[in-house]
């Protein structure tokens, strides 16, 4: 029982060094140059309208959907 509780206490102060070794590295704090995080361009469907990640999207030529059903579908006409 006591072998346990050591190895509880042992993973914990790990854990709690790790974490804090982290926030030590973490950028802005002239460590190195922060990254700066760039937000991924939003995209309507041509067929339904959606906003979609344009990662997350279907291309066909110039054409933008939000899924391969969608895209089989094909562009909606106005």
């Amino acid at each position: 029982m006591r072998n346990l509780l050591l190895f509880i206490l042992v993973v914990i102060v790990v854990w709690w060094a790790r974490r804090a070794l982290q926030k030590l590295r973490a950028p802005g704090r002239g460590n190195g140059p922060a990254r700066e995080q760039v937000p991924e361009r939003m995209l309507a469907c041509d067929h339904c309208g959606v906003l979609v990640p344009e990662s997350e999207g279907v291309r066909e030529g110039d054409a933008f959907f939000c899924s391969e059903a969608h895209r089989q579908l094909g562009a909606r006409r106005p």
